[in-house]
């Protein structure tokens, strides 16, 4: 095997390449040209638009216009060249990619990347702008941050593995179609969220019935429909022999997120906070955009109710998933945050005022019907997520493979 590596692999700076390809830096396979600096006062209603970081996700949102003709070319961008931010959100406005919008003038902090044709293809140059774009990512999610930027310098010094135009060609259309792949779950899921979300709405308030259900429903107080509602536990963190407990972040996407709990010294009376299947998390005390977010626990693991969430047991009245679909529907989490008293940095919502909040709901069949058909509805949605998860995790293999030229197309 060793032998084979030699005979057609070589040594480079970034490790093992195919003895037929190069490594240069950026400088050397293209230009990198900086947008315009743009007054506020220079702004106009209408003329040329200024494709700025907002507009990069969303190439036909709204625009500022700049009205005069002294605009250089080299800041003119049109739909299909290669921009690169250097300055944004990971994951947003931060990265490369093809502009899609229409012909317009590029602002400030967004790069005009004009790739040297004999050196590098555009569509090769998007791929391993991507790739940068990543490790960027990984380095700063050891700092926690989210907001990054990258100088030209560094860019301009950054290595490239290049392949012959042929093979660069190859291995762009190998990436595109798996690109494609992702972007169709992506329409897809967010399609199938759309009609979850006017489901809900209908199922939950009665606008729609579903076959068999024709009985009135009666208003609630959420108190009269839970045996238990409380707040978790004081514990002394245990982080080596501790048992694991909620935290104010451990719902803080809707679900039950075991990658941010925490872990408590175990007690005896520590075990009076076990949670329960079924049990409902609620988020009473957070910043009002987490006001009413709710989490059901319906995990075999041991998890303990931990302070700064309010746990709901739901009685015999109702049945949890409808109770969980119901709080967590944006009716009622709307009104949560009109209840929710606000300070400088959080909003709270007493048991008094939850205990008062009122519900409307059918008998405990139909809330049984209504639920099975959201939940259905939820195991397609995680399914279709799990599907685009693992293409993603494909794509990012193979570019991986492909780029150090592990794998070969051509």
């Amino acid at each position: 095997m060793s032998g084979e590596v030699e005979l057609h692999y070589k040594q480079s700076e970034l490790g093992l390449i195919p003895v037929e390809w190069t490594v240069k830096p950026i400088s050397d396979c293209m230009r990198l040209i900086n947008g315009r600096a743009f007054k506020p006062s220079e702004w106009a209603s209408s003329g040329v638009p200024i494709i700025r970081i907002q507009n990069l996700n969303n190439p036909f949102a709204e625009f500022n216009y700049y009205p005069f003709d002294d605009i250089e070319d080299r800041h003119r961008i049109k739909p299909g060249d290669l921009v690169f931010a250097w300055s944004g959100t990971l994951g947003s406005s931060f990265g490369a990619r093809s502009w899609a919008g229409p012909e317009g003038v590029l602002n400030q902090h967004i790069f005009k990347v004009i790739p040297d044709a004999k050196v590098i293809s555009p569509e090769y140059a998007l791929i391993v702008f991507k790739r940068i774009e990543e490790d960027i990512a990984k380095k700063a999610h050891g700092f926690k941050t989210s907001f990054v930027h990258i100088k030209k310098a560094d860019l301009d010094s950054t290595l490239l593995p290049l392949p012959c135009h042929h093979e660069q060609k190859a291995i762009a259309l190998a990436l595109k179609d798996i690109e494609a792949l992702i972007s169709s779950l992506d329409q897809l899921i967010a399609k199938k969220r759309d009609i979850q979300q006017a489901t809900m709405q209908q199922l939950l308030t009665g606008q729609r019935r579903l076959p068999g259900f024709s009985g009135e429903w009666e208003v609630k107080r959420l108190g009269d429909l839970v045996s238990r509602m409380a707040n978790g536990c004081v514990y002394t963190p245990d982080e080596k022999n501790g048992v694991p407990i909620t935290r104010i972040e451990t719902i803080s996407d809707g679900t039950i997120n075991w990658n941010r709990i925490g872990h408590a010294k175990p007690s005896p009376e520590i075990e009076s906070y076990k949670i329960q299947h079924g049990d409902i998390l609620y988020s009473h005390i957070n910043s009002i955009d987490h006001i009413g977010k709710v989490a059901r626990y319906s995990d075999c693991k041991p998890l303990y109710h931990g302070m700064n969430l309010i746990l709901l047991r739901p009685n015999s009245n109702i049945d949890s998933d409808f109770l969980f679909f119901l709080l967590s529907s944006e009716t009622i989490r709307r009104t949560a945050r009109t209840l929710a008293k606000q300070a400088v940095s959080q909003a709270s919502i007493n048991t008094k005022e939850l205990r008062a909040l009122e519900l409307t709901i059918p008998d405990v069949g139909e809330q049984i019907a209504v639920a099975s058909t959201l939940s259905d509805m939820d195991a397609e949605l995680a399914a279709l997520e799990s599907r685009r998860d693992k293409a993603r995790q494909l794509k990012q293999g193979m570019m991986q493979e492909l780029l150090s030229g592990r794998i070969r197309l051509a």
